[in-house]
């Protein structure tokens, strides 16, 4: 999962970041309203943590833009004791939840955790597709219900896939997901084809199909059709 976090607050900012990366989320980072702009508007994201008082804009604003554009990622605000007004526009305007500073980082992570429920696993910490099951709490994979052992990667890899299901991923996007914003000015992509081997082999070992089908020219898809 890919968190995107703006806030102006450096100390705060790495803070969030070091914590939520050791849960194993993959986060960037935008300390202003134009950074933040930027990658909005040019990369994807799960979860957008978006402080609303910004030296150089509202947050208000960028969760506008990000409504307008039909983003997928759920949005938590994270907003100062005095600024009522602002997390009521957050929320009537589509914000999934806020959080007031200061705040708990194991609070953040759970409230974190409620809106990918609500988001992507249809309020269920299991995901899934036919044979393969997906628990994103555990962090584990089961085949025919028996586990698998998987890395971070490939768990990361495989939970895309399935929440992608039907769709053309390119690589590209692949690799801007499952690592950084940065990935994009790497000279090739053969790691994920590694990765994508490793997956398959160990989802045959315990009886279950390879649903990764590959779209020459474009791609990868999940799909048993």
């Amino acid at each position: 999962m890919k968190i995107l976090i703006v806030e102006d607050e450096t100390d705060l900012l790495i803070t969030i970041s070091n914590y939520l990366t050791k849960e194993n989320y993959i986060c960037e980072l935008a300390e202003n309203f134009q950074k933040a702009f930027e990658k909005i508007s040019i990369y994807e994201y799960d979860i957008i943590l978006l402080d609303i008082t910004l030296p150089d804009g509202n947050g208000i604003d960028l969760l506008k833009y990000i409504k307008k554009k039909n983003l997928k990622a759920g949005i938590i605000i994270l907003s100062a004791k005095s600024s009522l007004d602002d997390k009521i526009t957050g929320l009537d305007l589509g914000a999934d939840d806020y959080i007031t500073k200061p705040f708990q980082l194991s609070e953040l992570n759970s409230r974190i955790n409620a809106v990918l429920r609500k988001h992507h696993f249809d309020g269920s910490n299991v995901v899934q597709f036919n044979e393969i099951k997906v628990d994103t709490v555990s962090k584990t994979i089961k085949v025919n219900d028996e586990e698998i052992i998987v890395t971070k990667k490939e768990y990361d890899m495989l939970l895309y896939f399935i929440l992608n299901k039907n769709r053309v991923l390119t690589k590209e996007a692949i690799a801007e997901h499952l690592w950084n914003d940065n990935i994009d000015q790497a000279d090739n992509f053969d790691f994920i084809y590694t990765h994508l081997n490793n997956i398959r082999r160990k989802i045959k070992s315990k009886g279950g199909t390879d649903y990764i089908k590959t779209i020459y020219g474009m791609g990868y898809k999940f799909s048993d059709r």
